[in-house]
């Protein structure tokens, strides 16, 4: 074949076949391989937090696992606000307790796929939760610019709610100066800088509009029962 004609099949094909890095940002996330979602709820001005950081920031990088920071603000009143803080993260938390037998929100507490919990700082307590959340059976999620869409599945027990989450994946040091910890410098990873409810789900397919992420900022979505119930998909960009 000439070489004209090479090209010009290729420039054909090119308007055909999307390029790979394109075809793998937009794949369809099936829930079989979908993360386990880690959630902490902790606070600068908590004394016994600092340990529950270390251990969000080890079990960031497992392969599989969705790790996500929520700053609290029950504890601003000790003397130090809590730079991350929002009451957002605060509802969310107090959410969760009544289904998973808690009388009241705690310090430090992680949170796996909506459906167990432990104090932030027990390591072994952690990953046994970890390997034994059920794979998920919710839809399968598609991450686009702009736009995520959600397959159809079954709903679960009841009403869901997408959420959108934007977090930074970096390591980042706060110097605290007053409370429980403070003259110490506390690290922080996959902390969240925005909550976001985009609408409910119902089990047919949907799709909804996001804008671009914040600089430095990654996007996850979940899609969770109501009423703090069980994380029944999630993906993250």
């Amino acid at each position: 074949m000439k070489g004209a004609a090479i090209a010009a099949l290729l420039a054909a094909l090119g308007g055909l076949v999307a390029p790979a890095s394109r075809l793998a940002a937009e794949e369809a996330v099936p829930p079989a391989s979908q993360p386990v979602v880690v959630e902490l709820f902790t606070s600068q001005g908590c004394s016994s937090c600092p340990p529950a950081n270390a251990t969000l920031i080890a079990l960031a990088d497992r392969p599989g696992v969705l790790a996500l920071s929520f700053s609290v603000t029950y504890w601003d009143y000790l003397g130090w606000k809590d730079a991350f803080g929002r009451p957002e993260y605060t509802q969310r938390q107090v959410a969760y307790e009544p289904k998973l037998g808690q009388s009241g929100p705690f310090t430090p507490q992680m949170v796996v796929d909506g459906q167990a919990s432990a104090i932030g700082y027990d390591r072994r307590q952690m990953e046994a939760l970890i390997a034994a959340s059920p794979r998920k059976s919710g839809p399968a999620l598609t991450l686009r610019p702009g736009r995520i869409e959600i397959g159809a599945a079954r709903p679960g027990r009841g009403a869901a709610d997408v959420w959108l989450v934007r977090y930074d994946p970096r390591l980042v040091e706060v110097p605290v100066r007053r409370g429980e910890n403070s003259g110490r410098t506390l690290p922080h990873s996959h902390v969240v800088h925005g909550l976001a409810r985009l609408g409910g789900w119902n089990g047919a397919a949907a799709a909804f509009k996001v804008p671009p992420a914040p600089d430095g900022l990654r996007t996850a979505v979940l899609v969770q029962e109501s009423a703090g119930g069980p994380i029944l998909a999630a993906a993250s960009d």
